[in-house]
């Protein structure tokens, strides 16, 4: 039986949400398809339209919380359905895409049949940010083959997921090979309590996607990702394309945007996927300008892994200092060396609340410098007795000292080819 939220307040900002107390067995969470609905109670439609995954998300990224008054009740959030005439009047136009049923349901499973480390053999859901057909849905089912994917529209929005038990983890890009780190995410694993379990890393290939039928000769313009566009400039040059560049939030966002809209002269630069997912044609295929792109994830959990030491095991900490001095640096990277242990990535930030810091000197004034975080990869397992004894080191030099994660290293055999580019999917740094 579907019930209200009993707080005013809740009610006008969850507008779309019914809270229901049905048995887990048959309780599912996902968004509404604008083409089918049986009206059955319990019963939803497999797939999700654009707008109401869009809200969503934009539920989950806000600050309201649901406040429990019986710690035994499970709640479970569920989108208003769509009237039968609203469906009719949004339909999509006929462009051979795709049925929605088969994209990635969102959400899948019920709040309360969850358990920290889903041993129980329920399948895993995978929060990334984008929509299905980006780059890090690639990612995502690279490294959890035959997950279920739970789309968000922000990087903060995959981090709640994980966080408010809405998945099971989270695989989020930190670094490109071209487009350097992605330094909203490094923020975001600080503000949040998440634990880096794993890492893969993945080869781009990005393609020239159009409706079918279209000629080169026929395009105006390009849409995607900044980083996509950068990526692919020389190429577009080569290919002769005499087009105007326009940003789009995402890859996979543009791809359908094309396709729904029916735009016949512009191409958009995003995966084989989305071709395959919005029924759009591959006019070129890796047009990428350096084929050596490859793009670093991160598997996040709400629980942290036992370290081990039989396997390559990478640790990944974050530190700081509020003191005077700029020895202290140094005397963290000699505790590492002084122990034969490789660091594989060091990563400074300006401290978020508090900057800057102000020197008086006599003779100079006063002097203002930033502050910083650093974030540092080294690669040696926690349960490695030098890690334990370079960080008990590193605790006298910092005021800050945080363990983000220690997990096995990604050893996957990378593929040669002549390029020397590898295969399979990636991300394009932050674009998705």
């Amino acid at each position: 039986m579907a019930m209200l939220p009993s707080s005013p307040a809740l009610a006008d900002t969850c507008q779309r949400i019914y809270l229901t107390r049905s048995r887990p067995s048959t309780m599912r969470t996902c968004c509404t398809n604008q083409s089918t609905y049986t009206g059955k109670p319990g019963i939803f439609p497999s797939g999700f339209a654009r707008n109401d995954w869009q809200t969503s998300c934009a539920i989950l990224s806000g600050n309201h919380r649901l406040q429990s008054q019986d710690s035994n009740k499970h709640l479970e959030l569920l989108p208003v359905m769509p009237s039968s005439s609203n469906r009719d009047k949004s339909s999509s136009p006929s462009l051979g895409l795709v049925p929605v049923s088969n994209l990635p349901r969102p959400l899948s499973n019920t709040i309360s049949d969850l358990s920290p480390s889903p041993t129980h053999g329920s399948q895993l859901r995978v929060a990334y940010q984008g929509m299905p057909g980006a780059y890090s849905e690639g990612a995502a089912t690279t490294a959890y083959p035959n997950c279920d994917g739970v789309p968000c529209d922000q990087f903060d929005v995959a981090f709640r997921a994980v966080e408010l038990w809405l998945a099971d983890r989270a695989v989020l890009p930190v670094e490109n090979s071209l487009g350097g780190s992605i330094h909203r995410n490094y923020d975001l694993l600080l503000r949040h309590r998440l634990h880096i379990v794993g890492e893969i890393q993945t080869s781009v290939h990005l393609c020239l996607l159009t409706l079918p039928g279209v000629r080169k000769d026929c395009l105006t313009r390009v849409i995607s990702h900044p980083q996509a566009l950068a990526q692919c400039e020389h190429t577009l040059t080569a290919l002769g394309l005499n087009v105007v560049l326009e940003s789009f939030d995402d890859t996979a966002a543009a791809a359908e945007y094309v396709a729904t809209n029916g735009l016949r002269d512009t191409a958009v630069i995003a995966s084989a996927r989305s071709a395959e997912l919005y029924g759009l044609q591959i006019m070129e295929q890796d047009i990428e300008d350096d084929p050596r792109n490859v793009t670093r994830f991160l598997m996040l959990a709400r629980e942290p892994m036992i370290p081990r030491m039989d396997r390559p095991f990478k640790t990944s900490i974050v530190f700081a200092h509020d003191k005077l001095g700029t020895s202290m640096l140094f005397k963290v990277l000699s505790a590492f060396a002084f122990r034969d242990i490789s660091l594989s990535k060091i990563e400074s930030r300006p401290h978020r609340y508090s900057p800057i810091r102000l020197v008086d000197d006599a003779n100079v004034g006063t002097a203002k410098h930033f502050e910083y975080m650093f974030y540092l990869d080294f690669q040696a397992s926690m349960a490695d007795v030098r890690a334990q004894n370079a960080l008990k080191e590193i605790q006298e030099y910092t005021s800050f000292l945080r363990v983000l994660g220690s997990y096995p290293m990604d050893m996957t055999p990378w593929p040669t080819t002549s390029s020397g580019s590898g295969s399979g999917s990636g991300s394009v740094s932050s674009s998705n």
